[in-house]
């Protein structure tokens, strides 16, 4: 218990205590916010708000005036210092209403809101999440609230027979996931087998997928192994997008997806805090960790999902027919645009040079990963995470990241311009991601003809709010020469790429 109150005492990455006036208990339920002094039944136009649903979170709501509403989000389960994540539900509005919503007590004060990110909003009616426009949207520091850093965004409901949801980011819910991989297991592949690696806390299941030939899943054949998590902080949805990304290539009839199939083995946990991600948390687990600080010492009762997946990693490290040769940790960012990675520092100026390969063939795959943001660190602050502690654990043969996204855009490389992610965008770096392996191990002379180009698909145009704006496409990043590696895996093939 000592360690958790350590944990909960830094301040440095996690933001700002709240008063004790402002301790909030749980999510606001269809809750009628009726003027000061006003009495009677609730009128067209007195707003409901809910956020008692999956995944879902505002803690308070403070009627200012007729159009103006304070807004609080509910702090992490047992935690109070993780303020960032909204998910909630307005209904009984007028038509032509408008209004300006306050989110007044995050707990960060960096915030892509600076560089013109802006609120989910869809609705009964448009069940497609479109961006709030940006120019409707102000992040300043507000002298009312102890001087905090205030979200303020002006809305028109249009639609009077609509209940409007708006949120931080695109949400993807525990039961989003179950409902995905209960699809996948229908389909009957021969190269996909999902199992239970254990229970959350609240007994929710962790979900583990292994993706590979059967011929490499036979006793005492030899494996290269790619292990996968995703969403141990559970605000950042992105992450499962990208995750659903990788995992629709990998099970795909694409030609590099076979042959990826056919050499190595993916290991995939899409969901480490299910808990977390059910209660609308954004970086804790149910009882107030954040697990990614707790790898080095997993406790099987009080983060029993680290503590599965970090008992399987060892097993296969201990395995001498097993090579984990990658680890990847997917995360989404709050303060940088573009996918990025985050890697570990080595005594062996060879070993880093070579871990530095697989985020350069990443760059030139993907428009929009930048590996000029990409860093190789061994911070203090991070020790505890799954790239650090199993970088430290692993042999020098496997490679260990953080993969990160913007919870809001990318900039296309020779140009300042921010393209807004899309639930598909942050799909499609899944999917380069999966498609980079192949060019990681095509440089040891493994496929020796170039793959075709990928082509371009049209997009589906999406009805819009009022005052939304579509999100557009852009030219691929620059990437860096990659360094060639000594090592043999796959038999030359002649491939197309998509």
């Amino acid at each position: 218990m000592t360690t958790n109150m350590a944990e909960r005492s830094r301040t440095a990455e996690t933001g700002s205590a709240i008063g004790s006036d402002d301790i909030i208990a749980g999510n606001v339920s269809k809750y009628t916010v009726l003027p000061v002094g006003y009495c009677g039944l609730p009128k067209k136009g007195h707003l409901i708000f809910d956020a008692c649903f999956e995944s879902g979170n505002l803690g308070r709501v403070d009627h200012i005036t007729e159009f103006e509403y304070d807004l609080f989000i509910r702090p992490d389960t047992c935690n109070p210092r993780f303020r960032v994540w909204f998910n909630f539900t307005v209904e009984n509005v007028k038509e032509s209403q408008r209004v300006i919503f306050n989110v007044v007590n995050f707990s960060k004060t960096k915030s892509l809101y600076r560089d013109g990110m802006a609120p989910m909003v869809k609705s009964t009616s448009r069940p497609k999440w479109q961006r709030i426009p940006s120019k409707n949207v102000y992040y300043y520091r507000c002298p009312d609230h102890r001087k905090n850093y205030v979200m303020s965004f002006a809305f028109c409901f249009d639609r009077e027979d609509d209940t409007y949801q708006f949120a931080y980011c695109y949400p993807y819910t525990y039961t989003r996931l179950q409902h995905y991989l209960d699809n996948l297991q229908r389909r009957n592949m021969d190269y996909f087998c999902r199992e239970s690696l254990g229970l959350s806390v609240q007994k929710r299941q962790l979900d583990l997928l292994t993706i590979t030939s059967p011929v490499n899943l036979r006793p005492g054949a030899e494996q290269k192994v790619v292990f996968i998590t995703a969403r141990v902080h559970p605000g950042e949805t992105p992450s499962s997008f990208v995750c659903q990304g990788i995992i629709d290539f990998l099970v795909s009839q694409h030609p590099v997806a076979k042959v990826l199939r056919d050499h190595l083995v993916f290991k995939i946990a899409p969901m480490l805090n299910p808990d977390g991600v059910y209660l609308g948390n954004y970086r804790c687990s149910l009882m107030g960790f954040d697990l990614n600080r707790h790898w080095a010492n997993p406790s099987p009762w009080a983060h029993p999902t680290l503590h599965g997946v970090k008992q399987l990693i060892v097993e296969m490290y201990n395995n001498p027919k097993i090579n984990l040769e990658f680890y990847i940790d997917i995360h989404a960012h709050s303060t940088m645009m573009n996918g990025f990675m985050y890697g570990n520092i080595f005594e062996d100026e060879e070993r880093f040079q070579r871990q530095a390969v697989f985020p350069k063939l990443l760059c030139q795959n993907a428009e929009d990963f930048s590996y000029s943001s990409t860093s190789f660190n061994r911070d203090a602050v991070k020790a505890g995470t799954g790239r650090r502690f199993l970088g430290g654990l692993l042999n020098d043969t496997s490679y260990c990241y953080t993969l990160e996204v913007s919870f809001y855009s990318y900039v296309l490389g020779g140009t300042t311009s921010a393209v807004p992610y899309t639930e598909e965008a942050y799909m499609k770096l899944g999917r380069n991601v999966a498609r980079t392996f192949l060019d990681y191990y095509r440089l040891n002379s493994l496929v020796e003809r170039p793959l075709a180009p990928t082509p371009k698909t049209r997009k589906e145009k999406l009805p819009l709010f009022k005052g939304t704006t579509q999100r557009g496409q852009g030219n691929s990043h620059a990437g860096g020469k990659p360094e060639k590696r000594s090592q043999a895996l796959l038999k030359d093939q002649p491939l197309s790429r998509r």
